[in-house]
């Protein structure tokens, strides 16, 4: 699993709606925004791992993580981060896995977080979500397990 990790001060994500863009996750305040890839050879317990990770990097305001100062995270399923710009002009997506497995493992992690006490929002899977946030530092982290 890959998870682009930015220190935020208030994150959201939209999709479309009948009337206009639907608001399905918001975190107010510094938290964590994540955005969640998954590979073929993922598993519920890297998931897992994952979710422990992000729990208690130490990312926000004085070398704090969520768990110290019970700050929200917002959680994205975003299958483009194993995408492969190396060749070519086109990425390709071998390496992403299919939503059929990807899915639960990116409801895994939140479910995790959520066991671990962390208060979380999500995104849409599958969606076209516009992801609004504001970026503290700016802080950027990759996390692989």
């Amino acid at each position: 699993m890959r998870a682009v990790v930015q220190r935020v001060d208030g994150a959201s994500v939209s999709v479309p709606g009948e009337s206009g863009p639907e608001t399905v996750g918001e975190i107010r305040g510094e938290g964590l925004c994540v955005l969640v890839g998954v590979t073929h050879d993922d598993t519920p317990e890297k998931a897992a791992q994952l979710a422990r990770k992000l729990w208690s990097v130490r990312m926000l305001a004085d070398e704090k993580s969520c768990s110290d100062v019970d700050a929200p995270l917002l959680v994205i399923s975003q299958f483009t981060l194993y995408g492969d710009a190396r060749k070519g002009r086109r990425p390709t997506w071998n390496a992403a896995a299919p939503g059929p497995v990807a899915e639960p493992l990116v409801d895994e992690v939140v479910a995790q977080l959520r066991a671990l006490g962390a208060t979380v929002a999500t995104g849409r899977f599958g969606a076209q979500m516009r992801v609004s946030l504001t970026n503290d530092g700016p802080f950027t982290v990759l996390v692989e397990v």
